[in-house]
């Protein structure tokens, strides 16, 4: 049975995205609602990182959005689904896989895709991928077709997935951080094929969001991010990494730039926050400063 959001509720998520009114199922208006999502709520480790995970189920993904809260792709995607069908899109999941780079592509499942369906006639495909939980891409939804898709000064492409048949694969533009996404073709049904991944992330000591804070925006001309206490602004070509030595600016930064006020988190929880985060930072320049040294 497919979770639905009441009136109420689509009305609380929308004010988060700083959408007005609720609009019949029009194209224009999902474009709207997606770049109000990836620039409102940023894609994020901080639960993780915290040792606080929240559960994937649809109900709890939906509750960090309606509380100021964030998540990352299996809550923001799975959140965005349930809005997108309560307001009577055509909205189907799918297994996918990031690769990050210098590896091979795969579909492992530690990504949820999703697809729209468009067309008026319930016959007919008219299918766009829209993807909310990937941070930096992409900014408006992408059509399920070939090609290459300029964003502002972002240029992704379209292609078919080596790693599946029917798939397809969305590369990410040549500045991202990673190489790519690809997708299965077959709807899955339940978000509980998910969750082996999610507990992975979420609890392993494998899990590389364990150990890293990070948080991924993206906007009209660039994207954001914040590793750690360095932030990478990218403005159409231009890339520009900014340390953050205090915990006011850190704050700062995270509160205006990423709409992040730790709403879950109390004052001595921000303080052993920040003091783990920047004992990492400092560790991480001494290892910087040997290496040049070395050299």
């Amino acid at each position: 049975m497919q979770t639905m959001l009441t009136k109420s509720e689509i009305q609380s998520y929308l004010n988060r995205l700083g959408v007005k009114d609720i609009e019949l199922p029009t194209k224009d208006y999902l474009f709207e609602l997606h770049k109000a999502h990836v620039e409102k709520i940023p894609w994020q480790t901080l639960d993780t990182f915290a040792g606080k995970p929240v559960g994937i189920d649809f109900k709890d993904s939906i509750q960090l959005m309606l509380t100021g809260r964030s998540g990352y792709c299996f809550h923001l995607n799975g959140a965005f689904l349930t809005l997108l069908r309560s307001l009577g899109y055509r909205v189907t999941m799918h297994r996918a896989g990031v690769q990050p780079l210098g590896e091979e592509p795969r579909i492992n499942s530690f990504h949820l895709g999703l697809t729209v369906n468009l067309a008026a006639d319930q016959e007919d495909e008219d299918r766009w991928i829209i993807d909310a939980g990937l941070g930096d891409m992409p900014y408006e939804p992408i059509p399920l077709r070939h090609g290459s898709y300029e964003q502002s000064s972002f240029l992704y492409k379209l292609v078919e997935s080596p790693v599946a048949s029917h798939g397809w694969r969305l590369e990410h533009d040549a500045l991202g951080p990673y190489a790519g996404v690809d997708y299965a073709p077959e709807v899955v049904d339940d978000i509980g094929l998910f969750k082996p991944q999610h507990a992975h992330y979420s609890l392993s000591p494998e899990s590389p969001w364990r150990r890293i804070f990070l948080l991924r925006q993206r906007h009209a001309t660039g994207s954001n991010e914040l590793r750690g206490c360095v932030w990478v602004k990218r403005e159409l070509q231009q890339v520009e990494k900014v340390e953050l030595p205090t915990k006011s600016q850190w704050l700062e930064v995270l509160a205006d730039v990423f709409g992040e006020h730790l709403v879950h988190y109390s004052s001595i929880e921000r303080d052993e926050l920040w003091h783990r985060i920047y004992e990492e930072h400092e560790d991480w320049m001494k290892r910087q400063d040997s290496l040049t040294a070395a050299n």
